[in-house]
This record gives structure tokens, C-alpha cells and sequence, in this order.
């Protein structure tokens, strides 16, 4: 399989009142091209650490992150704003849309310094708009006009107008009911179904399920990792194997 990501001796440390906080700690990791990775872990673990490094959103403090060949840690801040906006999207517990925006133009506006065809961009907005289930009569909505189940489905639209690489989603469920949090994990696992890689940080098991390999991160490593197969709805086995996995992990 070919990897998308490749860490080396990772690490990234806080200091908090002249105290320092390793977060992570020489974490070695491949994040493989087709895949739905999840990260779990207790509150506090470095999880969402671990995210944001890997995406080139947080600078680690030592070792290298290298993206489809490319050692971003070696990248400026500029730089990276340029890289991000090519290879990846971004899924987040707070949809983050802009109020004064349509549901449209929130989507295209994540697209315009790619995109040098508005005509183009408008299609592949609308399309994505029907792709995650999002009715017509709501593109022109503002996003305090819709759900918040919509208005992540929305946010997962958003993260792929780029056609990135691979999209990092931290807790997407996590301010959703359980109805409208299976329909974005419904989206997010069409999506992988179609190729999309994805790496998801969550608490949740239900939303662990949909992935195909489990990295649970413990005082700033990787534990242990769970390899689970193709997400099939019912698979009892599948349910039984990752909460065997979490029960050696001390979850």
C-alpha cells in the first residue's frame, strides 16, 4: 500500500509555566493512501496533537511529517497555507462556516485560488452540495438557516472542493445527536468508499467502527493499532473485535 504520510521520530512538547509537556513522543507512523484511519485515545492523550501535526496545521518540535513525498516540517508558514489548500481538507467539531455566506458561497470560497473557472467551481460545488445530501432549496441559505447535521454535511462539501489528498476530520460527530451523526459518518464513509482517504480523530466506538485501521494513542504514543477490514453495517464481529481491541488498550 502506498503511504500518504510518513512521520519520524515525531515529538511535540509544551511548556506550561517552565514546566515541559510531551504531548508526543517519537511517534514513527505511515498513514496509507485508500484508508479511513482512526485515532482514539483518553481525553488528554494527543490525539488532536497528533492531527494537526500530521496536516501541517501545528509545527512538531522534533522529527519530520512528509506528505505524498514532501517533508512539510522543512515548510515555512506561508508555504504550508499553500500546501494545505492543495493536498488537504478539513472536517471540525465546529463546522467554522461564515454566517454572513451562502451555503454556496461558503463552499466556493474555499475554492477560488484553486479553481480558475468560476463556472467550473460552481459545478463541482453543487455537485458535492448533492453528493453529501444537501436539497437545492438550501444552497442559497445562510448556515443559521439550516440543521447542524446539515451544516456539517455541508463543512465535509467544503473539505473536498480541492480534491485533496487525504481529509482530516477532528471529533465531526462530537456536537451532533446520534441521528444526524450517523448521517455525516454515512457521507464521510461514501466518500472512502470512493477512494477518499481520511483520518479521523474520535471518543466515540460507534464512529470508530467506520474505519478500517484503529491507532489508539496513550501519554503520547501510538499504543496499539487495530486493523478492522472494510466498514460492512451489522458486522458483529467487527463490533466485538475493535471493543477487545480498546479493552487491552485500558479504555
Amino acid at each position: 500500500m502506498k503511504n500518504i504520510i510518513e512521520t519520524k521520530k515525531l515529538c511535540k512538547t509544551f511548556s506550561n509555566g517552565g514546566i515541559q509537556q510531551h504531548v508526543l513522543k517519537n511517534i514513527d507512523l505511515e498513514i496509507y493512501e485508500g484508508d479511513f484511519t482512526i485515532i482514539m485515545g483518553a481525553s488528554g492523550a494527543g490525539k488532536s496533537t497528533l492531527l494537526y501535526s500530521l496536516s501541517g496545521m501545528d509545527k512538531p518540535t522534533l522529527g519530520s511529517v512528509s506528505f505524498d513525498g514532501t517533508e512539510i516540517t522543512k515548510m515555512n508558514t506561508d508555504e504550508l497555507a499553500v500546501f494545505r489548500r492543495s493536498h488537504c481538507g478539513f472536517v471540525f467539531q465546529q463546522v467554522y462556516l461564515v454566517d454572513s455566506m451562502s451555503v454556496m458561497d461558503n463552499i466556493m470560497a474555499a475554492g477560488l485560488l484553486v479553481y480558475k473557472d468560476k463556472g467550473t467551481l460552481v459545478k463541482k460545488a453543487g455537485d458535492l452540495l448533492k453528493a453529501v445530501n444537501i436539497d437545492e432549496t438550501l444552497w442559497n441559505k445562510f448556515p443559521t438557516q439550516i440543521s447542524g447535521g446539515e451544516a456539517q454535511r455541508v463543512g465535509i462539501a467544503r473539505s473536498l472542493i480541492n480534491d485533496p489528498k487525504l481529509v482530516f476530520a477532528d471529533e465531526p460527530t462530537g456536537a451532533l445527536n446520534s441521528q444526524t451523526g450517523k448521517a455525516v459518518l454515512d457521507t464521510l464513509t461514501s466518500f472512502n468508499e470512493k477512494g477518499q482517504s481520511i483520518v479521523m480523530v474520535t471518543h466515540d466506538i460507534s464512529s470508530a467502527r467506520r474505519g478500517n485501521r484503529i491507532l489508539y494513542v496513550k501519554d503520547g504514543e501510538i499504543a496499539g493499532e487495530c486493523n478492522l477490514g472494510k466498514y460492512v453495517t451489522g458486522d458483529k464481529e467487527r463490533h466485538q473485535k475493535l471493543n477487545d481491541f480498546l479493552a487491552t488498550m485500558g479504555w
